[in-house]
């Protein structure tokens, strides 16, 4: 009988952990086509009166198949009752082949630390006073994209801009156009996130980035082609001679491109705890030789699928012509553009100190002529 125990117990052991994970089983075979068989219908909603918590009358339950292809979780692999986990089999005997009312769905699953940051944030607390932010307040609900392949602009007006108008603020901001335009939100606002210099490449005649596959196509090579074409000594880092002859290369190809610098903070849980108070108000972080927002800096190519490719940058080649419109004053060290600035603002004082200097050196002068034409004045009055 002894000898019977442990092939029991391995038997015991495996129909227990085949009963535990029936329901994930069950999920697990449920593909999105499944779901996309109805909730691809544009015409598909449901009433306030089936179940819904929302205060809407109705709720459009269409999925753009195409868009969701283009999301994060979709290029991750993760399926539609990875999120909706209460979904762990249908039936089409029902009308509806699942609970009319799912859950809610958990980001923190998977998103736990980014979670947890968001929890000790202004956002969270905003909640006492009858707000309610969850995550798909800013990064929605089933077309959640990458932030790192979106421009600044994409990403303010895809999260802050929702809520936050940036004019209405920042009265101690200089320039805020440049500031808006170049500078992510969450670099300041949350000032111990990381950050770095996102280079990507800018369509002069579109008035648009281009994508990897456009500039492969252009250029006529493969990736690998174009990552030794981009690293020539191999070293794993563009320098500026690199960098400009790629420059060179796709104007020879008759590209009107710029390559175009923005300052963004890295996709790290950290971006999620923004509270009053801490947002960084010194210039000098930026505009300042070596500044460490300017430490890291990366080209940056997206994809036809949303993702994106990125490519250690040196930081010299900040101070390159290639980058004609991004300059941080002290911070960027173009020394011409550091001489012309001195020039303008020395040119401006001498301005003001020259008109002073000839006010003063002209007061007897003009003290005389006053007097001058004060007598005359008298002897006019006296002869009448």
């Amino acid at each position: 009988m002894k000898n019977l125990i442990p092939p029991i117990g391995i038997g015991l052991a495996v129909a227990l952990a085949c009963f535990a994970a029936a329901p994930l089983a069950g999920a697990a075979s449920i593909e999105n086509s499944e779901c996309f068989a109805c909730h691809s219908d544009e015409s598909l909603t449901r009433s306030a009166t089936e179940g819904m918590n929302h205060s809407r009358m109705s709720e459009q339950l269409f999925i753009d198949e195409t868009q969701f292809s283009h999301s994060v979780h979709h290029n991750n692999g993760i399926g539609c009752v990875d999120c909706h986990v209460d979904i762990t089999k249908l039936d089409y005997n029902q009308e509806v082949p699942h609970k009319k009312q799912l859950d809610l769905v958990n980001c923190t699953m998977c998103h736990e630390e980014s979670s947890n940051a968001f929890k000790d944030s202004v956002h969270m607390k905003i909640r006492g006073k009858g707000i309610t932010m969850n995550c798909n307040a800013c990064h929605g609900y089933h077309y959640v994209t990458r932030q790192d392949a979106l421009s600044v602009a994409d990403r303010t007006n895809n999260g802050c801009a929702k809520c936050h108008n940036p004019y209405q603020s920042h009265d101690w901001l200089p320039q805020k156009n440049e500031h808006f335009s170049f500078v992510e939100c969450v670099v300041c606002h949350v000032p111990d996130a990381p950050r770095h210099i996102r280079l990507s490449f800018f369509d002069l005649m579109t008035n648009k980035f281009y994508s990897s596959q456009e500039i492969l196509k252009i250029l006529g090579i493969s990736e690998n082609e174009f990552k030794l074409l981009l690293d020539t000594d191999k070293d794993e880092i563009i320098n500026v001679t690199e960098f400009e002859n790629l420059e060179l290369i796709l104007r020879q190809k008759n590209v009107h491109a710029i390559f175009h610098a923005e300052l963004v903070a890295e996709m790290h849980p950290s971006v999620h705890k923004i509270n009053r108070g801490q947002a960084e108000r010194d210039c000098k972080t930026c505009h300042s030789a070596n500044s460490p927002y300017f430490d890291a800096v990366t080209l940056v190519l997206t994809k036809d699928d949303g993702s994106s490719d990125h490519f250690q940058v040196d930081r010299a080649v900040l101070e390159s012509f290639s980058l004609r419109h991004f300059y941080a004053l002290g911070g960027t060290r173009m020394k011409l553009l550091d001489k012309i600035g001195f020039l303008l603002l020395a040119g401006g004082f001498s301005v003001v100190l020259g008109h002073l200097a000839v006010r003063i050196a002209t007061i007897p002068l003009r003290r005389k002529n006053e007097y001058a034409a004060e007598q005359s004045n008298i002897q006019e009055e006296v002869s009448r």
